[in-house]
């Protein structure tokens, strides 16, 4: 699991005072940075190989102002060109929401999936979960 502490800012926030739903899938793409790494190191936009093909994300609970957040990342589906990243957004103890990303091993010049290569498999394993309940 990758793990990503941080302070909401006040224009995250909507007009009822609450963390605007919008900023959620926004957080969770900054906490799969540790997973683009095991693809490109770098992060180098040139050398890019990933796409997201569906992203899924379900509110569990009221997120506010003024208070820390944790995403929680981690692997939960494998496949031989494809998977998903599975994270939890919570804050006070309390799972706010969770979503889970189907993100494709691509390639730009080809325009086609292609296979994860072994060396990076093993690394999505290491932070692997049974998907828990949404």
């Amino acid at each position: 699991m990758f793990s990503d502490i941080f302070s909401p800012k006040f224009t995250d926030t909507d007009a009822l005072g609450h963390i605007n739903n919008t900023n959620v899938p926004v957080w969770f793409e900054g906490g799969r940075d540790p997973i683009f790494r095991f693809f490109i190191p770098n992060l180098d936009p040139k050398q890019w190989c990933l796409i997201l093909a569906k992203i899924d994300v379900t509110f569990h609970a009221q997120m506010h102002y003024g208070k820390e957040m944790e995403v929680k990342t981690y692997v939960s589906r494998i496949g031989s060109s494809s998977f998903d990243v599975y994270q939890e957004l919570w804050q006070n103890n309390i799972k706010c929401a969770s979503g889970t990303s189907v993100m494709v091993h691509f390639s730009f010049q080809d325009q086609k999936s292609q296979i994860i290569p072994d060396n990076i498999k093993a690394l999505l394993q290491t932070h692997f979960i049974e998907k828990a309940d949404a």
